[in-house]
């Protein structure tokens, strides 16, 4: 879940599109950023929801993670145990000019950057019409990186 798309305050999840997934063709061990929706679809064997908390559970086999974005750099402790936990496929931002993506996102292995701008699920199902900006798909660890490789969603790069 995370803040995709200006939502007028009404919540800051947003899910991972279907066809993200379809493209990566995995399955994934953990979620650990998982909602309460039926419209939260990540192929993963288990789900952390809320009221649990996912940043301070621990973590195992490889991870998806599309974190929560509710204030500002609230995704950051996340996307640092992510880059910890060192296997799976995270989904931020494309601000390439901010301090923490320079701090933190670069140091993924891999990263792939989708054409155009991702169209969000919302809560109640609906697809988001205006992403106010890119995504950037984060890899780290063997299978992750092969799938961003392979997943012809955009640019990939293998730092």
């Amino acid at each position: 879940m995370a803040e995709h798309e200006s939502c007028l305050g009404a919540t800051d999840e947003w899910y991972t599109p279907p066809e993200i997934f379809s493209a990566l063709g995995l399955t994934f061990d953990l979620d650990p950023c998982a909602a309460n929706s039926l419209f939260s679809q990540t192929p993963a064997r288990f789900h952390i929801r809320p009221p649990q908390d996912g940043l301070a559970m621990p973590w195992t086999g490889l991870v998806f993670m599309n974190p929560p974005f509710g204030r500002r750099n609230g995704h950051v402790p996340w996307l640092r145990k992510f880059l910890e936990h060192g296997n799976g496929v995270a989904i931020v931002r494309a601000y390439t000019s901010a301090a923490w993506f320079h701090d933190w996102a670069i140091l993924a292995q891999t990263m792939c950057f989708p054409r155009g701008k991702t169209k969000f699920v919302r809560p109640d199902g609906t697809i988001g019409r205006a992403p106010g900006h890119g995504i950037v798909l984060l890899g780290t660890g063997e299978i992750a990186n092969a799938a961003l490789q392979r997943c012809n969603l955009g640019w990939f790069v293998r730092r």
